[in-house]
């Protein structure tokens, strides 16, 4: 479990650099500092369960690490970016962020699938933290691709984090990305289109991510019809097995 738990040990160091660069005026370099962290946490948990590297201690360690990379981090950026000038609701927008992180965290590991429900693997319960820090810091990330110009990003800030605070308590279900299995006939047109996005974070970095966020917001709604659909098509399969049995 020692590579595991160092990808997550390094995820905080991420998270606490991105806020030294916050604190520097340097944020395209904070935001790039959580896109990593993001990616590690992604990373931590398949590398674990290849090597059967699993652990209760990587467990408990990858939620604070998310509190404090996914929770913390991205509310300290955008308020020293521009919640600032809102003075105390600025900060209250802050709290209620971390918070609500703090508590999907919680539900979710405290979350038990049913062995009849295994499809449910797929799926989180609400905007899962990695995401959400991509979403509350979404307006820093257009203001710096220069696409567009707003003159009220405190307002447009605080909007965003307090909706993406909801989602992530919510019970919407989201796409778990952290399971996706392709298929091996398609590993070279995964590989192709990894490549193309990444030359395209390499040269337009701030254009890509906006995008990128914006085609995650859209998945919500995909990924809650999907939801219904396959619990629909569950109850019943499981009712006609019922009556199979009674036969």
């Amino acid at each position: 479990s020692l590579l595991p738990n160092a990808l997550t040990i390094l995820g905080v160091c991420l998270g606490l650099s991105s806020v030294k660069f916050a604190l520097d005026t340097n944020y395209g370099m904070a935001i790039i500092a959580i896109g990593f962290a993001a990616i590690l946490d992604t990373l931590d948990g398949r590398v674990a369960r290849l090597i059967k590297g699993t652990s209760k201690v990587g467990k408990e360690l990858d939620s604070l690490t998310d509190v404090i990379s996914f929770g913390v981090a991205p509310g300290f950026i955008m308020y020293f970016w521009i919640l600032n000038e809102t003075g105390k609701f600025g900060w209250m927008v802050v709290l209620i962020y971390a918070v609500c992180c703090a508590l999907r965290l919680a539900r979710f590991n405290l979350t038990v699938i049913d062995e009849n429900e295994t499809w449910k693997i797929n799926f989180f319960e609400g905007v899962p933290s990695p995401a959400a820090a991509g979403l509350v810091l979404l307006p820093l990330i257009l203001s710096l691709s220069g696409l567009i110009q707003f003159e009220n990003y405190p307002i447009l800030s605080s909007i965003t984090i307090l909706a993406t605070s909801i989602l992530m308590v919510s019970k919407i279900p989201t796409y778990s990305l952290k399971r996706i299995l392709i298929p091996r006939h398609l590993a070279v047109f995964l590989l192709l289109g990894i490549g193309i996005y990444v030359s395209l974070l390499i040269f337009y970095t701030f254009e890509t991510l906006f995008f990128t966020g914006l085609i995650y917001i859209f998945l919500i709604p995909i990924s809650y019809f999907h939801y219904k659909h396959k619990a629909k098509t569950s109850l019943i399969s499981s009712v006609e097995e019922d009556e199979e049995d009674v036969l």
